[in-house]
């Protein structure tokens, strides 16, 4: 349950990033969709290293 909970947070917190920059920062909508399609793959290649590592150092 705490994971699915953390997980939306991720995504509300991303889609007011979207937002915040396609409206207040007055950035193009395709940009600041980008900003923040960049923000989700960095924050999935870093769950993804930390993954890796948990894991190696069970064995």
């Amino acid at each position: 349950m705490a994971t699915v909970l953390a997980y939306a947070t991720v995504a509300v917190l991303l889609a007011i990033w979207v937002l915040f920059g396609w409206l207040v920062q007055q950035q193009g909508f395709v940009e600041s969709l980008g900003e923040g399609l960049g923000a989700a793959f960095t924050l999935l290649l870093i769950v993804s290293v930390i993954g890796t590592v948990r894991q190696n150092r069970r064995r």
